[in-house]
């Protein structure tokens, strides 16, 4: 299983980025799948999950500015507006994935992409 994340990139504050995360491989179900981030010299935190109707959750800092979304089983993407210096951090994505039938569900990782936000 791989989880492909993409998008980050160097932003000016106030601007937007599109990240967006592909799981592919030996997948029978994908529940959740939800991105969060680290920034240096801080522990990882949550920026949203999404289930797989729909329904999102958000760290209190992307309400109301980042928009989470899935568009199929296996994709998700994180909008996000009215970037700052304080979302500069690496973006994981992470997906909860069952490989086979009686198998036990488990979190996979994505490797990561950069999102910089200058003042």
């Amino acid at each position: 299983v791989q989880l492909q994340a993409s998008g980050g990139g160097l932003v000016q504050a106030g601007g937007s980025l599109r990240l967006s995360c592909a799981a592919s491989g030996s997948i029978l179900d994908i529940s959740d799948m939800g991105w969060y981030r680290q920034a240096p010299g801080k522990q990882r935190e949550l920026v949203a999950t999404i289930d797989r109707i729909g329904s999102a959750n958000y760290g209190d800092f992307a309400k109301g500015r980042f928009t989470i979304s899935r568009d199929n089983a296996n994709t998700v993407y994180l909008q996000m507006n009215s970037l700052k210096p304080e979302d500069t951090a690496v973006y994981y994505c992470k997906g909860v994935i069952v490989r086979a039938l009686y198998a036990a569900w488990e979190d996979y990782w994505g490797q990561g992409t950069l999102v910089t936000v200058s003042s």
